[in-house]
């Protein structure tokens, strides 16, 4: 069932008057009237969507699906209603379409490293994190990688772009790594979620896009009911540390 815009204004409205003035009001029930109409489908649908190209081999998934998402996602997340609520709408970092801009190897300045941890494949890694925006290493890669044998589970690991070696996830994150890796395994691909991003080093494009700020693609921001899901391929974030 779908709502007019007229109910979700005055829903919002009835909700958080005393929190929030009417201009505010007023500004943000627009915001999530755009992310809704960006859409053009229910949330359901919408969910039903991802979660059938999350089980596709490569990632592709059309971004007519996704327009509008981040500011739907962050119209609901403010009209939570809470401080908490109102903190977790600052995520994702939206960068600039130009981080992604051509350089001297692809979107990146160089190719990636060498000796790629977790013994991902150089040649794949290489093409996802500097030649692709919309591809990704298939469903379940990272189950073919020594990445469950050599993690330590019992503490937090950090994850390095594979270009630059900068920070880019450090997980598990107020939850165990159980709790990680089944989230992982449902979805096929690594799964961040917004306080195990090394924000410094991380934006998410207008699409959902999920990028290092220094143009290697890592994946794609998949909102579910718990919050942002950043869909991270595994071989964009084995790199060693190098600063």
């Amino acid at each position: 069932t779908s709502y007019s815009g007229s109910v979700r204004m005055a829903a919002a409205s009835n909700m958080f008057k005393p929190l929030l003035p009417p201009a505010l009001l007023m500004v943000l029930a627009g915001t999530m009237m755009v992310g809704y109409l960006g859409t053009q489908q229910h949330p359901t649908s919408l969910s039903s969507s991802l979660m059938a190209r999350s089980r596709a081999s490569l990632v592709s998934g059309p971004t007519s699906v996704r327009k509008g998402l981040f500011s739907t996602t962050a119209a609901f997340g403010l009209f939570g209603g809470s401080a908490a609520s109102a903190v977790k709408a600052q995520y994702p970092i939206v960068g600039d379409e130009q981080i992604m801009s051509q350089k001297e190897h692809g979107t990146n300045t160089k190719p990636v490293q060498l000796d790629l941890r977790y013994g991902c494949d150089r040649k794949v890694a290489d093409k996802i994190c500097s030649f692709n925006r919309h591809y990704a290493e298939y469903s379940g890669y990272f189950r073919t990688t020594k990445w469950l044998s050599e993690v330590d589970k019992t503490k937090e690991t950090t994850y390095y772009d594979s270009v630059t070696g900068k920070p880019l996830f450090i997980a598990p994150k107020g939850r165990t790594f159980d709790e990680f890796q089944r989230e992982s395994e449902a979805h096929g691909w690594p799964s961040f979620r917004d306080e195990e991003v090394v924000w410094e080093n991380v934006r998410c494009l207008r699409d959902g896009e999920c990028v290092s700020v220094d143009g290697t693609h890592l994946g794609h921001n998949l909102p579910d009911r718990s919050g942002n899901r950043y869909c991270i391929n595994l071989v964009s974030v084995a790199g060693h540390p190098t600063i």
